[in-house]
């Protein structure tokens, strides 16, 4: 059975993040003061008493507020109510109630979800001021303190009261996308494209994704999801302590995190910048299989051939790449993605027999021996595979310090040339005397 859904809903500024991530047991939403900073539905497994549940956190709604971006937050926060089996409605303590609550409130009364009222920041545990949260018509408030930790157990007893019956976790594999690229390349379009219905904020202003979203779906049977992600710029101009900084941080925790990465370009411009080229490149270092996907070809400005040799000359150190073309907003050839991404998936869980490997090494060295160094001769005695996700090759030779960088590349173009292995990087462990 799949696990209970608990939404984290409230107006901005009431610790909704604060209270995900303590729950979740690591930062996963940005904590910040500022309001709005929470714009998608961000999700993360949890448990309780041996119930295992998927916590969403969601955006502040408040219609007061001259938020360009609250619309769309509220309408994040619908979904992740009708999403939800059970509801937590967080409150600030301090402040008391305030009209944005109420808005709030008379939203959550429309559904017949299960909903548990929770008044936080009572640091000193002040159950007096509580009270006046019952005029809100959803039932008893439960005092909360996360940043004291005091309180938690009660919330979370009344969440997992609410769950209709313990439910065993799914034990497939879920393989997780990661969708990474500049900001305002297309990433959050391509989603809602590639899902068929709208799932997170698109907008024309950058740095609209500041979270990693996790959108889990169904392509042939099996399990995947995608990691919307947000933009990443030139690290230089991304302070470290910045809201857009821990996104960028999140990025790249994403794409280590994931099986798969779509690298999104924008075919609507004259170059590819090298931006580009550094994001394929630390894809590249993770060890990820990848799609390069140029989207906005709807308005591209050269042809598929000018474009793909800027491709092979940009990312020449990894000429593997696997690429499609596509439209986010007429939906060209997005049906290609998927496609792709089981195929280079497939290619980076690749098995080679330690026969076949030692074949097409007995054919490389035939056609060039490694260079001695020194007047010392190199002696690669076999190879076998370690590892997959990526393909991983292990070099056993006499000296490990006379196998040059150069040597293993020739060795992979030569592996390439026999075995396809598009879209994954591949690696060479060399082992010598002596090594375990």
């Amino acid at each position: 059975m799949l696990k209970p859904v608990v939404a984290v809903i409230g107006r901005p500024n009431v610790g909704k993040s604060t209270f995900f991530n303590k729950i979740c047991g690591k930062r996963i939403s940005i904590v910040d003061d500022l309001p709005g900073v929470t714009r998608d539905r961000i999700y993360a497994d949890a448990s309780w008493a041996g119930h295992e549940f998927t916590l969403i956190d969601t955006g502040g709604i408040d219609s007061g507020k001259g938020d360009v971006f609250q619309k769309d937050i509220k309408k994040q926060a619908i979904f992740a109510i009708e999403e939800a089996d059970v509801i937590v409605f967080l409150v600030d303590g301090r402040v008391g109630v305030t009209s944005s609550d109420e808005e709030v409130a008379s939203l959550l009364l429309r559904y017949k979800t299960p909903i548990v009222l929770v008044v936080n920041k009572l640091d000193n545990f002040e159950i007096e001021n509580t009270y006046e949260f019952y005029s809100l018509g959803i039932g008893e408030p439960l005092p909360l303190s996360v940043h004291q930790s005091k309180g938690i157990g009660d919330v979370l007893d009344a969440i997992v009261k609410n769950f209709k019956e313990k439910v065993v976790e799914n034990d497939e594999k879920l393989t997780k996308i990661a969708i990474v690229g500049r900001p305002n390349v297309g990433k959050s379009s391509l989603v809602n494209k590639m899902l068929g219905k709208e799932r997170v904020v698109v907008s024309s202003v950058e740095g609209t994704t500041r979270d990693a979203v996790l959108v889990p779906f169904k392509y042939n049977k099996n399990d995947y999801a995608l990691v919307d992600t947000a933009g990443l710029r030139r690290q230089r101009s991304v302070e470290k302590e910045s809201i857009e900084g821990y996104s960028v941080l999140r990025t790249m925790q994403a794409i280590d995190e994931a099986d798969v990465s779509l690298i999104v370009f924008d075919g609507s411009k004259e170059a590819i910048t090298e931006q580009d080229v550094r994001i394929a490149g630390y894809v590249d270092e993770a060890g990820k299989p990848s799609v390069i996907v140029v989207n906005k070809w709807d308005i591209k400005v050269k042809s598929k051939d000018k474009y793909m040799a800027m491709l092979k000359e940009s990312l020449s150190f990894m000429d593997y790449f696997v690429v499609v073309f596509v439209s986010a907003l007429t939906g060209a050839s997005i049906g290609q993605i998927m496609e792709k991404v089981e195929f280079v998936y497939q290619n980076s869980c690749k098995r080679i027999t330690t026969g076949v490997l030692n074949a097409l090494l007995h054919d490389a060295i035939l056609n060039f021996e490694p260079p001695s160094h020194n007047g010392a001769r190199v002696k690669i005695k076999y190879i076998t595979q370690s590892s997959t996700n990526p393909p991983t090759f292990v070099l056993f030779v006499n000296n490990e310090n006379l196998i040059s960088t150069s040597y293993q590349r020739y060795l992979e173009n030569r592996f390439r040339e026999r075995i396809d292995l598009s879209g994954t990087p591949i690696r060479f462990i060399v082992k010598g005397k002596g090594d375990d």
